[in-house]
């Protein structure tokens, strides 16, 4: 304990007094969070600045280093896999058609519009299949085949129309990295993102052809998460200065291509959009309350991650996230 306090104190005084005094509020703030019943599964929350983090905690006995399944926030790294499969020239861009790159498990009497889906249309849910998320998302992942399931899958709008959030989408994603990287998708995950100080991808779930889930289902810790998130604040780039995410390629997933159904969000490339705390904030979000939010006029990168056993939406637990984070802001302008 006694090291422990040292060190905190040692970080205390390498910051100016300005930072200083935010690690101070927001510190106390993290504190406070462990006794509001709106927030009970909350598990740890990071908070970082110009890419210091200046407080972090863990709650019932939770801890920022230990593995946690980040649900859909996952989908944001399947984004950036793709953009660095894009910069390397396995893929053309987004306007690539992906009939195809996935022709052998395209099914015999596919309805033509098929042929009109692009890597885009996947990465911003705009695809045009039937969603295979939330009551249909058993279904799916019971079948033999789960790329060929949500091929097979009728068409419930046009490609490009209106946002399908299906988590099926960011698996065809994951099946196309494979194809054209030549191995897994962790491999690939492990090779480009490697290089990023603090990232690790741990457990991650697969499908009966071995494919790994793109957009759910993996493990990371919160701490990782963070990196991954520094990362994409940073443009891409490493603090040693490597460029492992392309600059345009966030500006590109950073910008909104469709709204969401259910909250109204902007959404990209595998990122949520939405102001809060007076800023814009760009954000991925998984089941339960995985959040990874990202403030790029305030240098600001938090993390939140929580029990994954209960929906975050419709029980206002995502919003009382929120909440939290225009606190944080809030302590960052005025301190």
């Amino acid at each position: 304990m006694i090291r422990l306090m040292a060190i905190v104190l040692a970080l205390l005084l390498s910051f100016s007094p300005a930072v200083a005094e935010q690690f101070s509020v927001v510190r106390e703030l993290l504190t406070e969070l462990a006794d509001r019943n709106d927030l009970k599964p909350l598990k740890t929350v990071i908070v970082a600045r110009h890419g210091e983090t200046i407080a972090e905690k863990g709650y019932r006995g939770h801890s920022p280093g230990e593995s946690t399944n980040i649900k859909s926030a996952s989908k944001s790294v399947i984004s950036a896999l793709v953009g660095i499969a894009i910069d390397k020239g396995l893929l053309d861009g987004p306007e690539q058609k992906i009939a195809p790159l996935l022709k052998e498990d395209l099914p015999s009497s596919a309805d033509p519009r098929i042929n009109d889906i692009t890597i885009g249309n996947l990465l911003s849910m705009q695809a045009g299949l039937g969603r295979l998320s939330g009551p249909n998302y058993g279904r799916w992942v019971s079948s033999r085949n789960w790329v060929r399931f949500a091929l097979a899958q009728p068409f419930a709008d046009e490609p490009g129309g209106r946002m399908l959030y299906s988590t099926a989408s960011t698996h065809l994603l994951s099946a196309i990295l494979t194809k054209v990287g030549g191995k897994s998708t962790l491999a690939l995950a492990r090779d480009w993102l490697g290089p990023l100080q603090g990232f690790r991808i741990g457990a991650w779930e697969r499908d009966p052809q071995g494919i790994y889930l793109g957009g759910n289902q993996m493990a990371m810790s919160a701490r990782s998460l963070l990196a991954f998130g520094e990362l994409y604040r940073e443009g891409g780039r490493t603090a040693d200065g490597r460029q492992i995410v392309p600059a345009d390629w966030i500006d590109l997933s950073w910008q909104p291509h469709t709204n969401s159904y259910f909250s109204g969000d902007a959404y990209g490339y595998g990122w949520f959009a939405r102001q809060i705390g007076g800023e814009t904030v760009h954000f991925a979000w998984g089941y339960g309350g995985q959040m990874l939010y990202i403030i790029p006029s305030l240098k600001l990168t938090v993390v939140m991650t929580s029990e994954e056993t209960g929906p975050s939406a419709r029980s206002g637990y995502r919003d009382a996230l929120h909440g939290v984070l225009a606190e944080i802001v809030s302590a960052v302008k005025t301190n």
